[in-house]
């Protein structure tokens, strides 16, 4: 399982589908699980022990591609930036999205509004919780922290209510611009393009981290 950590034991109560509710599940999506998906996978995993010097209580991050290479390794590019960062890129392995995926996930970032779309298009009551990666930053920019649970209840209590205020917002803080969303596919370019995609995905995680952690990042 590529999780940053389970958390202990588990509790009784129980999400809608049954899973426990002392987990918190990140999938990010893109369309090959090559490239995107498997950077902010592994940076969001990065950024969170970073920020709290653990592998997180109950934080999970995973990765998924709508048109997933199933079992393969990532891309040599997108290693090399997560290099860039310290990032670990070992033991890496794509997978293709099932519904499963979806119906375990607490938190749907994806590459693009098209993934975004395919991925509510599964069911699943995916609406509320699936963003792309760009959306979800600008909304959690709008979300005063001191409104979210301090890190003492829980990495997962703060995340829960992370994306129910970001679904609340997402109706009145709309995009300048339909690209402002977008995470464009950095397949089969330059060493180059990779990163300046890395940095496009780093300076979008760094508020998210930042209010899922409560820890700002190091300057």
């Amino acid at each position: 399982m590529r999780g940053i950590g389970n958390g202990g034991r588990v509790a009784e109560e129980t999400t809608t589908f049954g899973f426990p509710r002392d987990t918190f599940r990140i999938l990010h999506v893109s369309t090959g699980n090559v490239c995107r998906s498997p950077i902010t996978e592994r940076l969001t995993r990065h950024f969170v022990q970073e920020r709290l010097g653990i592998l997180g209580g109950g934080l999970i991050v995973e990765s998924a591609g709508t048109w997933g290479h199933e079992g393969a390794p990532m891309e040599a590019h997108a290693e090399t930036v997560l290099a860039d960062f310290g990032a670990d890129a070992s033991g890496f392995t794509g997978r293709e999205l099932l519904d499963e995926h979806v119906i375990r996930a607490d938190l749907v970032l994806t590459a693009t509004r098209d993934h975004r779309a395919q991925v509510i298009s599964m069911g699943h009551s995916a609406g509320l919780r699936t963003f792309t990666l760009k959306e979800f930053t600008r909304l959690v920019k709008a979300i005063d922290p001191a409104t979210l649970p301090p890190l003492e209840e829980g990495v997962v209590m703060r995340a829960r209510a992370l994306v129910r205020a970001a679904a609340a917002l997402r109706g009145w803080l709309l995009a300048p611009t339909a690209e402002a969303d977008e995470v464009y596919d950095p397949y089969g370019a330059p060493l180059t393009f990779f990163r300046s995609i890395g940095d496009e995905i780093h300076q979008a995680l760094d508020p998210v981290v930042t209010a899922l952690t409560g820890v700002p990042a190091r300057t």
